[in-house]
């Protein structure tokens, strides 16, 4: 069984109302990369921590999607190459 580490580098910049993550993932020679974003409502009592899960969750979300892409596209090369 082969085992391997893979790292996904999350940055987070936040203010009083917003927070942008930008997450990158390096995966056998493919780049991704994504953004994600929250803002508090002005009303809302300020809660960081919420504000950085959505944001860190919108980005994983998609660079998800963008994995996934790869992913079929890759198939759809090799399928196109038979």
């Amino acid at each position: 069984m082969d085992e391997k580490d893979i790292s996904i580098e999350v940055h987070i910049e936040e203010d009083q109302s917003s927070t942008h993550v930008h997450a990158v993932l390096d995966l056998r020679g493919d780049h991704f990369e994504a953004t994600g974003r929250a803002k508090r409502n002005p009303t809302d009592t300020p809660m960081p921590v919420i504000g950085e899960e959505l944001a860190i969750a919108r980005a994983l979300h998609e660079l998800q999607h963008a994995v996934m892409q790869a992913a079929h596209d890759k198939i759809e090369a090799y399928l196109a190459a038979e």
